[in-house]
């Protein structure tokens, strides 16, 4: 029989200083059964990192031509292309076709280092890029926030993520290995 996704409950506040962009998003996130808590919390502050109106999470682990979360406009083009982990030069050159905007978050520290060094040259080419990671530290404290009903405070400033649930709070600094052109 298969496994069901669990879902959770996130109030996420988001006070970004960096974009001026100060809302309070009510998510409710599936996670998927292969997904872990770590993955999961990267979605959640890929989100706040990219918080718009119109920003949405996808079925992400479930289907291949989707990313983690996109935005569309409102004439249903993808404007922004998020995607965790560590795709394929092959998933990025399509998505970078797809969408105005992609953005990749890999995270899993020498893993995430190795797959880079593999693919960096494959991705000049596309100046619609950005490549962000985050440390192995990072995520693994991200994860012991999870929790199926969350109240998120995530603070941007000067590129600095803070993400506080209750009196826990992690400090996150993204890592920009490709920028856009």
């Amino acid at each position: 029989m298969a496994q069901n996704a669990t879902i959770y409950k996130i109030e996420l506040s988001i006070s970004d200083m960096d974009r001026h962009y100060y809302e309070t998003h009510k998510l409710t996130v599936a996670k998927h059964p292969s997904e872990t808590a770590e993955r999961l919390m990267v979605r959640v502050v890929a989100f706040a990192l990219n918080a718009h109106e119109h920003l949405e999470m996808t079925k992400g682990l479930s289907t291949d031509d989707e990313p983690d979360i996109w935005q569309k406009t409102l004439s249903g083009e993808i404007d922004v292309w998020v995607t965790l982990g560590l795709p394929s030069e092959k998933v990025m050159r399509q998505s970078s076709s797809k969408a105005s905007k992609v953005i990749v978050y890999p995270y899993g520290g020498r893993v995430a280092e190795l797959w880079w060094d593999k693919v960096r040259n494959g991705t000049t080419r596309f100046d619609n890029l950005q490549v962000i990671n985050f440390t192995e530290a990072d995520t693994a404290a991200l994860a012991k926030l999870a929790n199926r009903a969350m109240k998120l405070q995530v603070n941007i400033q000067d590129g600095e993520v803070m993400v506080s649930v209750d009196d826990s709070v992690v400090y996150v600094t993204p890592d920009t290995w490709k920028g856009a052109a």
